[in-house]
């Protein structure tokens, strides 16, 4: 007969604790919030330490139009307390202005500042606001030109312009598929360690033009802060996304790369139609073919994955859509509802995906050779790496303006 252990028999479960008693404990805590936010308000315990200073004020332009009626800002507060616009002076002189919605500005809240001012086209103009403090908050439009608007013409027009920087090249790389099928292993190295570099210089431009568009957002985005969460949780879910069933490869992998390219010409065609908008970019014929030399690199890419496959046709051109479509989109939304903050974003997420196609494309070429991360210093790999981040940062050069 075995005799059981009492000292081993583990103890009963506690008895579950009744609802009512949990949810008296998740309410105490907030009733007791709620009891110090009341008091904090009515008592007012900060007023010994007020000693007639103004509040602290802030205001940032996010959006300025032009058209035969005068000129609108899109101004938005990020003071301590409500603000007040007073007066508007545009070049050294004061203008009527009309604010909508009318009213103080609380933290957080925009508002459209129009002014019956006869701009002159191709000229600069500096905006100052002055609220009721006197503190003075000033813009400058560097060339005027008329606000482009949403007409059929003026959304084909810039349609074809992200084709042609975008779509363009992207499928220029990819017809280079057939030719590249017959490269060895060495080749094969060479051209994944290719996308590997200028996957590489995209993620370091996509970060750096992030940084300098949340510099010119409102400091309550936290712009820096925003950008480094935004690109890590795109990251990071981009890699459970792919890494569901196991590390991507083939036309899988090729779909990340094209994603990845794809959100970064989104940020890019974001950009470029707010420098249109602002007349800040009058783009040439040499810029416009120095922007396709950039991307066509892209398309061989997107390729590289895919060389030992046999996709279908209609692949091809999923990729090309998807890595090239998004600069037609950022087109039209950076010429018609352009916002620092949100481009910054933009950009954000496209370095965080692009940051995990670098990731799993390193991955595939140590195990397409059998060597591991070893494979990212094999002499064939260092010509790849460096050629990708080469050719990336001369073409760029055509580019910056």
């Amino acid at each position: 007969m075995i005799v059981s252990d009492p000292a081993a028999t583990p103890p009963p479960a506690a008895a579950a604790r009744p609802r009512p008693a949990m949810l008296l404990w998740v309410l105490a805590p907030l009733a007791v919030l709620a009891l110090a936010i009341v008091w904090l308000v009515t008592a007012d315990p900060l007023a010994g330490f007020r000693n007639g200073a103004p509040p602290v004020e802030a205001l940032t332009y996010e959006r300025t139009i032009l058209d035969p009626g005068g000129l609108r800002v899109l101004v938005r507060a990020g003071g301590s307390e409500p603000m007040v616009i007073a007066q508007v002076q545009v070049d050294d002189a004061y203008w009527q202005f009309t604010q909508d919605p009318p009213g103080p500005l609380a933290r957080g809240a925009t508002a459209w500042i129009a002014v019956p001012f006869p701009w002159v086209l191709g000229e600069a103009h500096a905006v100052n606001i002055v609220t009721s403090t006197g503190a003075t908050f000033a813009h400058e439009i560097a060339v005027a030109v008329p606000t482009p608007k949403a007409t059929s013409s003026s959304l084909v027009s810039q349609a074809l312009l992200g084709a042609f920087v975008g779509l363009l090249p992207v499928a220029i790389g990819l017809m280079c598929y057939p030719a590249l099928r017959g490269v060895g292993q060495g080749g094969m190295t060479f051209l994944l360690a290719l996308t590997v570099g200028l996957l590489a210089f995209l993620l370091v431009d996509a970060i750096q033009d992030a940084l300098e568009l949340a510099g010119e957002a409102a400091a309550l985005f936290q712009g820096p802060t925003m950008v480094v969460l935004a690109a890590a949780a795109s990251f990071l879910l981009l890699m459970a996304l792919g890494r569901r069933r196991g590390a991507p490869t083939g036309l899988a992998l090729a779909t990340f790369i094209a994603l990845g390219i794809g959100l970064h010409n989104l940020g890019e065609g974001l950009a470029i139609g707010a420098a249109f908008a602002a007349g800040a970019a009058g783009l040439g014929t040499f810029l416009v073919l120095g922007f396709t030399l950039h991307n066509i690199t892209e398309g061989i890419g997107i390729a590289a994955p895919i060389l030992k496959v046999r996709p279908p046709l209609w692949s091809f051109a999923a990729l090309t859509l998807l890595a090239g479509g998004p600069a037609v989109v950022g087109l039209w939304i950076g010429s018609l509802a352009y916002a620092p903050q949100w481009s910054a974003l933009a950009l954000a997420i496209g370095a965080g995906a692009i940051l995990q196609v670098i990731v799993e494309v390193s991955a595939y070429l140590g195990r397409s050779t059998g060597a591991g991360w070893r494979a990212l210093v094999s002499p064939a790999a260092v010509a790849g790496l460096a050629a990708g981040v080469g050719f990336m940062f001369v073409t760029a050069m055509l580019v910056k303006i």
